[in-house]
């Protein structure tokens, strides 16, 4: 059994849950709409630049979560699921039922905080899902991050601390990402796919002799 490692956004989806996350909540007037809107895309494009400060993000993106009380939101997220449906490649997913049809394990692994992603997480049916993790007290978000941000090569030391929890290792292991950010995880699998990959992770893709896929 080997792992199949999936990023989540803009790789199984046709976009990103984080930004529409904040999207939705700014078009609910859950937040101050123009305010959060500039923020939003000001982070997203710093994702995708590579220069994203993911502690001062996180505070950004958890804040909400902290302002609303779990039944809120989990009514929220369910209309907030009726859009992720519509972006969830059925390339992807094929691909995931191949990998299980192999007895592969299943895995997503996002910086996308876990509030965001396990729903989607559950409707691709995978295995496991490790992400960002909101701290929790009480029965309430604090708009704190518990633990490693799953991010960049903190995807690294989440998987690891797994690994260690249930026995399994990287042997035979698939990654699949579209994003530069994810090059230190890449690096670490026997099989890295750069699927519809941004300019920097194609280039170093293309230079490296990886596989480069599309979802899309």
């Amino acid at each position: 059994m080997a792992l199949a490692l999936f990023d989540l956004d803009n790789t199984l989806l046709a976009g990103d849950s984080d930004y529409l996350w904040g999207c939705f909540l700014s078009d609910r007037g859950l937040v101050d709409k123009e305010l959060y809107e500039q923020a939003n895309l000001r982070f997203y494009e710093q994702y995708k630049q590579g220069t994203l400060d993911i502690h001062e993000f996180l505070n950004f993106a958890l804040t909400p979560l902290a302002e609303n009380d779990f039944d809120r939101l989990q009514a929220f997220h369910v209309e907030f699921m009726e859009s992720i449906h519509e972006i969830m490649t059925e390339a992807g997913q094929a691909r995931i039922n191949q990998h299980r049809e192999q007895g592969d394990y299943i895995v997503i692994i996002t910086a996308t905080n876990s509030f965001v992603t396990g729903p989607i997480a559950e409707a691709f049916g995978v295995d496991h899902l490790i992400a960002t993790e909101p701290e929790i007290v009480d029965g309430q978000y604090t708009g704190k991050v518990a633990g490693t941000p799953c991010f960049q090569a903190g995807k690294i030391t989440k998987l690891n601390e797994w690994l260690e929890q249930t026995g399994k290792n990287l042997e035979g292991s698939y990654f699949y990402s579209d994003s530069h950010n994810d090059l230190p995880l890449l690096e670490q699998v026997t099989h890295p796919i750069a699927v519809d990959p941004d300019e920097q992770l194609k280039a170093i893709a293309q230079e490296r002799g990886w596989k480069i896929e599309t979802f899309r």
